[in-house]
């Protein structure tokens, strides 16, 4: 197997302006933030960005322009935090193109990908305004029953970003608490980045969630979902949250620098 650890920075590198890019975790829990921010550093351009239900993720890379379009169910601090302010103004000015979704089509259309066929049917769309105004979404006719049914379209990320508890060397991956549709993200993508709390060394025997041969990368970043949360770890730290809400961008990437950008060698 190959040693697939490397720097955050190197890691991103894969990462190509324009490219689909999707972002694992659900709002506030187990978001990849350090990659986040470190896309953010990198100046990345016309990202399309795929998420089931997105909050702080999404909101970093519209403030630092990084995004063409948004495909998400759902995005929103929720809570006392309030709407993602970047993510709206971005979508509202026309900077960004939301492509509005439920929650599950997305996992549909990822569902379609990871199948390798071309769309995937969506019976939940039958009344939805959502097939006129986006263009994820078609009706066709059922061949078995000449009915109309809807389908929304496979979406294949470029490269998928996800957080994680424990990782090895070689891609092999562990969760704690829920996975969400991280694996259904990954078997979709043609690239995987895996940031992870904790390198360790999984014996034969031991039952990993996402295999080796699925991953192209893997970071070693402690508290890389910071702030928010990481399950069995930390939980959200709202006033971190709030703070980024109203600083400068800049500012707050260089104070996260160091922290995202530890690598192993640092570290021992």
């Amino acid at each position: 197997m190959k040693n697939k650890l490397m720097d955050i920075s190197s890691a991103v590198e894969m990462i190509n302006d324009g490219d689909t890019i999707g972002i694992g975790g659900n709002v506030l829990h187990r978001a990849p933030m350090a990659l986040v921010r470190e896309i953010a550093r990198a100046r990345k351009k016309g990202l399309h960005v795929i998420k089931t239900a997105g909050a702080m993720d999404v909101d970093l890379l519209c403030a630092a322009n990084s995004v063409s379009s948004v495909s998400a169910g759902f995005v929103s601090y929720e809570s006392e935090i309030g709407f993602c302010n970047f993510f709206r103004q971005a979508v509202q000015n026309g900077t960004v193109k939301g492509h509005e979704h439920a929650c599950y089509t997305i996992i549909s259309a990822l569902r379609a990908s990871a199948y390798g066929i071309p769309f995937m049917p969506v019976k939940g769309l039958q009344v939805s305004d959502l097939v006129d105004v986006n263009d994820y979404f078609t009706k066709i006719k059922d061949p078995f029953s000449d009915e109309q049914i809807s389908v929304v379209k496979a979406i294949r990320p470029d490269v998928t970003i996800i957080h994680v508890q424990e990782a090895d060397v070689y891609g092999n991956v562990k969760f704690y608490g829920p996975i969400y549709d991280d694996y259904t993200l990954v078997a979709a993508s043609k690239k995987v980045v895996i940031s992870a709390e904790k390198i360790v060394t999984f014996n034969i025997e031991s039952k990993v969630d996402i295999p080796h041969l699925m991953v192209d990368a893997v970071v070693e970043v402690q508290n890389g979902a910071a702030p928010c949360s990481c399950a069995t770890l930390y939980d959200i730290d709202i006033s971190s949250i709030k703070a980024f809400r109203s600083a400068n961008l800049e500012d707050y990437l260089n104070k996260y620098e160091k922290l995202d950008r530890r690598t192993v060698d640092n570290e021992q």
